[in-house]
Order: C-alpha cells, then structure tokens, then sequence
C-alpha cells in the first residue's frame, strides 16, 4: 500500500529495505526510505527532524482520507480526527 503525502515523498509498505508491511517514508528521488524514528531533511529550509514529524507536518498540507489518514496516524503515533 502506499499513501502520497506529497507527491515526492511517499508512505509505502512495499519497500526492499523494509520488513513485510513496514510502513516507510520514502523519497522518489533517490529511493531511500525511513522509519518513523530516522533523522532526515526532506526539504531545504524545513531543518533536521523525525520522520514521523517530517510525516506529520506533510499531512497539515494535504487532506489524507481514510486509510492513508490511518497510515500517516499510526506512522506519526498520533491519533487524528477527522
């Protein structure tokens, strides 16, 4: 499954680094991914931080529905409502 917060960084379970059904934060660009607890800087000017929090922050731009309201929640271990 894989849920876009941005187009350029994706949520995915299917990913060769991760375990089965491990949901990731992957980039397009250079097909790394990340768990919720990884360091990174998605974007210039956003600085360093979690990707749960990188996550997080991509979901305030973009309406989730549904499942990937659910996936980007669980990723985040933040329960949002609708």
């Amino acid at each position: 499954m894989t849920v876009q917060p941005t187009p350029s960084w994706p949520l995915a379970t299917e990913h060769a680094t991760g375990r089965y059904n491990m949901l990731l934060l992957v980039t397009w660009s250079t097909s790394e991914a990340y768990g919720p607890g990884d360091i990174l800087e998605a974007y210039s000017g956003w600085g360093i931080m979690h990707a749960s929090l990188v996550v997080e922050r991509m979901a305030k731009t973009r309406a989730l529905s549904g499942a990937g309201r659910e996936l980007e929640g669980w990723f985040c271990n933040v329960v949002k409502e609708a």
